[in-house]
């Protein structure tokens, strides 16, 4: 029996010894704490563009569908013009033919050139012809240029992507008839951003360039996730400020998709402390304080909200139980 307490106490002591090798601490100091109030964003696009047919006809092709991502410049439909078509046939058909005519003017050019200089041909004969050669060109690049006009018409019924961004709507479905101008698409630009209604008494508080933060468990972030608030509309809305902040990786969500946002809504003073030193025991907040003596002792707090800050991700307001340059010492 004294054996064994004697390797008790030998193991107490130890447990007791090996916690302070691996204390660190933590010197509280009076800092100026952001207030936050907790309003509702919804994800948005900068941009929702509408992608257009240029020309009037029938879908033939199809090949975006609701929510599909696309680049700019990207062929998301084709719209088919059977006149166009029969069109340009016909225009290189009359290419094809006057082509032969230049040939043959060119022939009786020459042949008119050979018998002026032979001195049995006239010179008015060789002048009509070289006239006839001007005139069969002249035609010929009319016809070309008509027929460019009319294959850029048909390649204009490319619908193509006018921004980077994801297809938020598709009105139209293969075989439909469109009229120049229509719709096919419309597609929201990227990247998305959330967009804030702010009651307008926060309106003094608020300001481009200050951080937000998003609720724990919004946007699939477990931990929530940081914001730069980007613009701050300078016009008030049945009492609400509108404002834009700037969150990374928010491509992957629903437009329109509503997110809790804890915005800066004033400063006072107070204490932030990393809430690792903060142990928690039967539903009480504690701390171990070093007394002046060197003593550590642990006395109990009242905890606040989290205040995450770049410098401390896990910064915790403590209302009472601490003062301006206690030392804390890691639990």
């Amino acid at each position: 029996m004294r054996l064994r307490n004697v390797l008790v106490a030998a193991m107490a002591l130890l447990a007791a010894a090996g916690p302070a090798v691996a204390q660190t601490t933590f010197t509280v100091h009076e800092t100026e704490i952001t207030d936050q109030k907790a309003v509702f964003a919804t994800v948005e696009s900068p941009n929702v563009v509408a992608a257009r047919a240029r020309i009037g006809g029938t879908i033939e092709s199809l090949s975006v569908r609701q929510g599909d991502m696309v680049k700019a410049g990207q062929v998301i439909a084709v719209v088919a013009d059977q006149k166009l078509l029969l069109q340009v046939r016909a225009l290189d058909a009359q290419i094809a033919g006057l082509q032969s005519t230049l040939a043959q003017a060119k022939i009786n050019l020459d042949r008119a050139q050979t018998l002026y200089r032979q001195g049995v041909g006239p010179r008015a004969t060789a002048d009509q012809a070289q006239t006839a050669v001007n005139v069969a060109e002249a035609t010929l690049r009319a016809a070309i240029e008509q027929r460019a006009s009319a294959q850029q018409n048909l390649n204009e019924g490319q619908v193509r992507a006018p921004v980077d961004g994801r297809v938020l709507t598709v009105p139209l479905t293969t075989g439909s008839v469109v009229l120049n101008g229509d719709t096919v698409a419309t597609i929201g630009e990227e990247p998305f951003l959330l967009r804030l209604q702010i009651p307008e008494e926060h309106a003094l508080f608020l300001h481009a360039g200050d951080t937000v933060r998003i609720a724990a468990n919004q946007l699939g972030a477990p931990g929530g996730a940081m914001g730069t608030i980007t613009l701050v509309y300078p016009q008030i809305q049945a009492g609400r400020v509108v404002a834009d902040a700037k969150v990374t990786d928010l491509g992957n969500y629903f437009v329109g998709d509503r997110v809790l946002v804890w915005i800066n809504a004033g400063t006072r003073p107070g204490f932030v402390i990393p809430a690792g030193f903060v142990e928690t025991r039967f539903g009480l907040d504690y701390v171990r304080l070093r007394e002046s003596s060197g003593a550590v002792v642990t006395i109990p707090v009242q905890r606040g909200e989290p205040h995450p800050t770049a410098a401390m991700p896990d910064g915790l307001e403590i209302l009472s139980g601490v003062q301006d340059g206690d030392v804390l010492v890691h639990p």
